[in-house]
Order: C-alpha cells, then sequence, then structure tokens
C-alpha cells in the first residue's frame, strides 16, 4: 500500500513532508526545532510527539536528501541527540540508503534507518486510520447519504421534473457514494476491517457500471493520498449538484 506517490523534490521537501505525515498521524510535529541537550545547542530536522494513555511519546527525524549513501559518524551523531533528549525513538530518513557501517552502528539502539518509502510503509496504517479515514468521512459523507434508498424528507415536494432530475443524479452517483463508504470510519464501528486495497480497477475491472460513472484518474490511481484528493474534488461536485436541487426546497438550508 502506498501512502503516496509524490517523491521529495529537496531537503525542505523532504522535511516538510515527514512532518505533514506524523502529524496527520495525529502528533504534535516542530520542524528545525532548536533545543539544548548535555553538549549544547541542537537543531531538529523534525520533532513530533503525542500523548498515549497519558505518557509522552516523543520522535526526532534526521532528514537526508542525498544521492549518497549515509555513512557511520551520522548515525553515531544523531544516535548521541536522540539519547541526550531521552526521545523514545530517532529516525534517520533519506531518499538514498545507508552504509553497512551505518546499519552496525543502528543495531540495538532506539535509532532506525529508514528510507523515504519504508517510512511511508511505517506510518501508512496510522496515518489511514488517523487522517485518511476521517476525511474522507467528513468529506463525502453527505454524497454517501445521497446514495442511500432513504428519500431525503424534501424530495416529497419536489416538482416531478426535480424529481427526474434528482434520481439522474443517484443514477450518476450511488455508486461512487457506495465505494466510498468502504473507506470511512463507519465500517469500523462494528469490528476492524482490512483497508481497501488500490488501485480500484483491480476489483472493477470487469464492472462496467463502476467504469462508466467513477472517473478513470480514480480508478487507477495507487496513491492513498492522491486517492483520497480525486475522490473529494469529485465527490465534492457531485454534493453540489444535490444540494442545488436541494437548496430550492429546503427553507432550512441545512445539511440532511
Amino acid at each position: 500500500m502506498i501512502l503516496t506517490n509524490k517523491q521529495p523534490t529537496d531537503w525542505k521537501d523532504l522535511q516538510n513532508k515527514v512532518s505533514e505525515i506524523l502529524e496527520q498521524c495525529g502528533f504534535k510535529v516542530e520542524t528545525e526545532k532548536v533545543t539544548e541537550t548535555a553538549r549544547g545547542k541542537v537543531e531538529l530536522d523534525v520533532y513530533a510527539e503525542e500523548i498515549v494513555k497519558g505518557r509522552k511519546y516523543s520522535i526526532v527525524c534526521e532528514c537526508k536528501y542525498w544521492k549518497s549513501n549515509i555513512p557511520q559518524n551520522v548515525i553515531h551523531g544523531f544516535r548521541t541527540v536522540v539519547n541526550d533528549l531521552g526521545c523514545n525513538i530517532g529516525y534517520v530518513i533519506t531518499t538514498s540508503d545507508y552504509q553497512s557501517g551505518s546499519i552496525i552502528t543502528s543495531e540495538y539502539s532506539n535509532v532506525e534507518l529508514l528510507t523515504w518509502e519504508s517510512f511511508k510503509d511505517l506510518f501508512f496504517e496510522s496515518w489511514y486510520e488517523s487522517y485518511f479515514s476521517p476525511e474522507i468521512t467528513k468529506r463525502l459523507d453527505p454524497i454517501i447519504t445521497y446514495s442511500e434508498h432513504i428519500l431525503p424528507g424534501w424530495f416529497e415536494i419536489m416538482s416531478e421534473h426535480d424529481k427526474k432530475a434528482y434520481f439522474a443524479l443517484k443514477d450518476k452517483y450511488d455508486i461512487f457514494g457506495h465505494i466510498m463508504m468502504n473507506f470511512t470510519t463507519y465500517v469500523n464501528l462494528l469490528h476492524k476491517v482490512k483497508i481497501p486495497l488500490l488501485p480500484l480497477t483491480e476489483k472493477f475491472k470487469d464492472n462496467k457500471q463502476v467504469i462508466q460513472r467513477i472517473p478513470n484518474d480514480i480508478l487507477i490511481e495507487t496513491g492513498y493520498k492522491e486517492f483520497l484528493e480525486k475522490c473529494c474534488e469529485f465527490g465534492e461536485v457531485a454534493i453540489s449538484e444535490f444540494r442545488y436541487l436541494r437548496d430550492i426546497y429546503s427553507e432550512t438550508k441545512s445539511d440532511e
């Protein structure tokens, strides 16, 4: 499962992407944090902490946008910083890889060596549960509601012409709403379910209705972050079309 297909373009972008993922996982995040240690001031690329059952859990990240593999001395220095700060764990995150000495240096320590790809893998499930699923639920809840069989209260006072328009919208968007339901927080209310796999073409390649009613760029997307953005963009257009009809007849102009 791929959290995002977007690659960092430079050190600053790598730092920002790491920060964003941790923040969306529920951490309180600071970038380029200057702090005091027993050995003097240090600047941390990314510092993140969360409270777990009343206890602070802290992370410090060193971001390396390098083409060459990370040498042993970098890991030695970072391990010292992590220990001096008393952080639970430190991550070195690189766009390259590590020299063999670096790997040996990190063993039996609270420093973990990650590539950008392995960092995304490590935090994917937490990111999905803390951010992706709640976000898609919040932004697309109306289209999921409209795709249900129960008609809204204002349906009965609609003109016959607008009723036909309403059912035309349901025919156009119901399948999208049903599929989006699988990504929401609602599906985990009774029991934990597996995260739906991307791309959707793998599951629906023989379903003509899905192929015809859902944009291809959504169907073929493999990155969950990009998938979220594309689904919300498409879904919010659909919601606005339903609400255009709703607002003609709804005196309160409130949500369903």
